[in-house]
């Protein structure tokens, strides 16, 4: 392996590698690891006027804003990808980029580099990533796998080997590198924002994306996108339930593996698949966590209060996402009986007394409109009734399964 040379203190200030978030369990617009604590995504207009006029009631339930930086593509003579960020330059200063960023930086930071595939493969080939880069993003812990669950198939319908991140957000990422290499040259600067890492706390985060409310089309949406939308709600639970999955990762804890579901999972499911999902999003293999059902439930309810005094908000096709670490205590394990498997999601129940950390959060308002906000197309009043149905439905299953239903 070809030696590393720090970073000098003038060139970490002039740029910033970006690393792919590998936790992106949902969505289609990559996102992108800034720090240990931030995570970047591309600036959507609206969902800037989400976060600079935020209802103060609404934070604890939001990743914190953290401003904007600028961001631009660089690609090397082997055709490999990368994106800096350059926090010391002016968002407004649209265009070349000046000397501070050279081919240094780029050249010093090359084992984090991510080649683009270039292969016939379906929509879904991979994007490679150094085996000495996963090691440093997860702590040495070589042990930390991933179930690929039919995401990542080639031409020929074979999986590929199993890897150390989301399949996910590996494919959002490259053909979000695809897009921005293949429409703008390499110094256009593009303007990113700054949010919370919230899984960061996480030693294993398992983490649920919900697609919540029963409409998503944005109020800009073209008449064949409202169509396509509508019909997707129609076919999936968001009409029956007011919420559909959109991604999931959890933990196993006995295999050490994480399983992931995608978009196209969740959106085949029927109520009945929804709650079965649901319940195996707490099961880490070898029991349901019981411990983590009380807290999301009142941080649930809590949310549901907020969103109930909200008028004229409309989140659509925002996300909510329900997060827990899937290390637990040893006191809290039982082991799972060998007729069982999680896959069914038969997990037998693991009470405690300790409640695990969990969170709940909002994201992704790229199509979120209020009374008030700059990219405004229609006011309304009230709240949000397709995401309170919802929340209220979600809160009733996972009351069920708190009891046993």
């Amino acid at each position: 392996m070809v030696g590393q040379s720090p970073l000098e203190p003038s060139e970490s200030r002039t740029a910033v590698l970006l690393e792919p978030f590998v936790h992106q369990v949902g969505g289609h617009m990559s996102m992108m690891k800034y720090d240990e604590h931030t995570i970047c995504k591309p600036l959507v207009s609206q969902e800037l006027s989400f976060y600079e006029s935020l209802p103060l009631a609404m934070r604890q339930f939001t990743p914190q804003y953290k401003g904007i930086v600028s961001v631009h593509l660089k690609k090397d003579s082997l055709g490999n990808l990368t994106l800096l960020a350059s926090p010391s330059l002016q968002t407004e200063s649209c265009g070349r980029l000046d000397n501070a960023i050279g081919d240094s930086s780029v050249t010093i930071w090359h084992k984090c580099k991510w080649a683009a595939s270039t292969g016939t493969g379906s929509e879904h080939t991979r994007v490679k990533w150094s085996h000495t880069q996963l090691t440093k993003t997860f702590k040495d812990r070589t042990d930390l796998q991933y179930r690929t669950d039919s995401l990542l198939e080639d031409a020929n319908r074979n999986q590929p080997e199993r890897n150390s991140y989301n399949p996910w957000g590996l494919h959002c990422h490259r053909q979000h590198l695809n897009r921005m290499s293949s429409k703008h040259n390499e110094n256009k600067l593009h303007q990113f924002l700054l949010l919370e890492n919230v899984v960061s706390k996480y030693n294993y985060p398992c983490i649920l994306d919900l697609k919540m409310g029963t409409r998503q089309h944005g109020d800009d949406a073209s008449e064949e996108k409202k169509a396509r939308h509508i019909k997707k709600c129609e076919q999936s639970t968001s009409a029956s339930l007011g919420v559909r999955i959109c991604g999931m990762q959890v933990y196993q804890a006995d295999t050490g593996h994480f399983l992931c579901k995608d978009k196209y999972y969740g959106r085949k499911l029927s109520p009945e698949g929804f709650r079965q999902t649901l319940r195996q999003f707490l099961c880490n293999g070898n029991h349901l966590r019981t411990d983590l059902l009380e807290p999301i439930i009142l941080r649930l309810k809590a949310l549901l209060s907020v969103i109930r005094k909200q008028s004229s908000y409309r989140f659509y096709s925002s996300s909510l996402l329900i997060i827990y670490d899937g290390q637990e205590h040893k006191e809290n394990t039982a082991p799972l009986d060998n007729h069982l498997h999680f896959q069914k999601t038969n997990c037998t129940a693991s009470h405690s007394t300790n409640h695990s950390r969990v969170d709940v959060r909002m994201i992704d308002f790229a199509h979120t409109t209020f009374k008030g906000s700059k990219c405004n197309h229609t006011t309304y009043d009230g709240p949000d009734h397709g995401y309170i149905f919802g929340l209220e439905n979600l809160i009733k299953i996972l009351q069920n399964i708190s009891e046993g239903k």
